[in-house]
């Protein structure tokens, strides 16, 4: 079985926009 190439789902979930939003805010402090 294969899954999708990239997004299992075609919109963002909270959890994963935390997740970028705490990348995106680590990568800035840096």
């Amino acid at each position: 079985m294969r899954r999708g190439p990239n997004m299992r789902r075609q919109g963002f979930t909270i959890v994963e926009l935390l997740t970028v939003m705490s990348v995106i805010a680590i990568l800035i402090g840096l």
